[in-house]
């Protein structure tokens, strides 16, 4: 049975319970794996344009607890591969996934970026951010200056839901570049393709190998049968 839209996101299915590569393509639903199998629904997204290319869709905010909990414990686990010292929230629907994931460490906190300005903040603190999901609504993300005493010389690990084109990731890079901090990580509830990869290597070329997932999902194109398949891209 096709789900409906409140549907998707809520369930963490047993492994197979989704075909994971339909010979003819993917409906409305794309089914993302955890690493031991399990399967989350997504839905699929037409991107604007021509109505040609697609992505598998995930909001956090809208996701019942068990399927924040199943990404939370999946990126925990890359997460601490690499002993990190203070996880960095990015906003907005990073943050939970930053509470999971700190918490998971054993942390009694993380660090929150943020894209409302506070009057105490500092414009040198900051750099504009922009998303595939809001490409219109550009935003300007900020670190708070008094967080800066928690993140200096110390492992940090930035968590975030989606990287998909890579802009807001490098937004990240180039704002804690400016605090002299360089991530030892980053860790995303899911990968969206890979168009990601050159924008972070343009950037730094050694930090593709430290981004992970707890899942992953391809772009897509329509298919002369109106369904979906995955493209390199």
């Amino acid at each position: 049975m096709p789900l409906a839209p409140h549907q998707f996101w809520q369930t963490v299915f047993p492994a197979g319970t989704f075909d994971a590569a339909p010979v003819d393509g993917f409906s409305d639903l794309y089914p993302a794996l955890l690493p031991d199998g399990r399967q989350i629904a997504l839905p699929v997204r037409v991107l604007p344009g021509d109505g040609s290319r697609a992505v598998a869709s995930m909001i956090v905010n809208q996701a019942s607890f068990a399927v924040e909990d199943a990404l939370s414990d999946a990126m925990a686990a890359h997460a601490r591969v690499y002993a990190p010292e203070i996880v960095i929230g990015v906003p907005t629907l990073g943050l939970p996934l930053a509470n999971g994931v700190a918490r998971r460490l054993g942390h009694e906190r993380m660090v929150a970026l943020g894209t409302s300005r506070k009057f105490w903040y500092s414009e040198e603190l900051s750099e504009p951010m922009s998303s595939i999901t809001s490409p219109q609504h550009a935003k300007r993300l900020y670190l708070d200056p008094r967080m800066l005493p928690l993140l200096e010389g110390r492992r940090v690990v930035v968590v975030d839901d989606v990287i998909s084109s890579g802009t807001s990731m490098l937004a990240v890079l180039k704002l804690l570049e400016k605090a002299n901090i360089r991530p030892v990580a980053a860790v995303f509830g899911m990968l969206q393709g890979d168009v990601w990869r050159q924008a972070i290597r343009e950037f730094d070329a050694g930090f593709v190998s430290h981004v992970h997932g707890a899942v992953a999902s391809p772009r897509l194109a329509r298919t002369e049968n109106g369904k979906w398949l995955p493209i390199q891209a």
